[in-house]
């Protein structure tokens, strides 16, 4: 299953973004939440959520322990602790990579007869010169496309390939998904009170990092 998106509008207005600031053991972090509807039950976007089998239908395979306390692993991605498991409601833990260590937590609720509402907040400690090079978008837009990947999981209960996923990014058709994406992560960033221009500078910047422009 490819990530191609034929409607790229609706695709992102289909996830509301935010971004403010907050505190995290005793220092300023960043807080970014992307919320969205996706068109299944709760205990069926739990299991998708929770269940080894089938995390890698939509994101990557994982290995470790997946309780509370555990450690899993995300092949060639990040890792860390099950903080909290509360079926079929909130899932929080650490989100590990490059030696930086950052907070996930996912919360489930119905949104209607067989909706549910997805609500994903990433916690952060960002280095200023980081955040001013890439904005929230460094870790919004990979959110964004793993957020597509389980809404196509849930539509054709297919799974997602990565190799395909990856050469769609990289297409002129997910070069405009990436650059949307990252606009309303600008968009985001300006309304936690980001200068316009570093916001925008930013968008751009990050946009070449997940999918490069094509020079002919």
């Amino acid at each position: 299953m490819a990530y191609m998106i034929s409607d790229i509008p609706a695709a992102i207005g289909k996830v509301t973004r935010k971004l403010d600031k907050v505190e995290r053991n005793g220092r300023s972090a960043w807080r970014l939440t992307a919320t969205r509807i996706y068109e299944t039950s709760v205990d069926d976007a739990w299991d998708a959520l929770t269940n080894p089998e089938r995390i890698p239908r939509w994101f990557l395979p994982i290995s470790g322990e997946l309780q509370p306390g555990g450690r899993y692993q995300f092949e060639g991605n990040a890792g860390g602790v099950v903080e909290r498991c509360d079926p079929p409601a909130r899932l929080a833990v650490t989100w590990e990579m490059h030696g930086d260590v950052s907070w996930v937590e996912v919360t489930l609720s119905e949104a209607g007869a067989g909706q549910t509402r997805f609500e994903l907040v990433h916690v952060a400690h960002v280095p200023e010169a980081i955040f001013d090079q890439y904005g929230p978008g460094g870790v919004g837009i990979g959110w964004d496309l793993a957020l597509v990947g389980m809404e196509k999981h849930f539509a054709t209960k297919a799974a997602v390939d990565p190799k395909a996923a990856e050469a769609w990014v990289q297409s002129t058709a997910g070069r405009v998904y990436v650059e949307a994406c990252s606009a309303a992560w600008a968009d985001a960033s300006i309304g936690a009170g980001t200068d316009p221009e570093k916001a925008k500078a930013a968008a751009a910047q990050v946009s070449d990092f997940y999918s490069p422009q094509q020079v002919s």
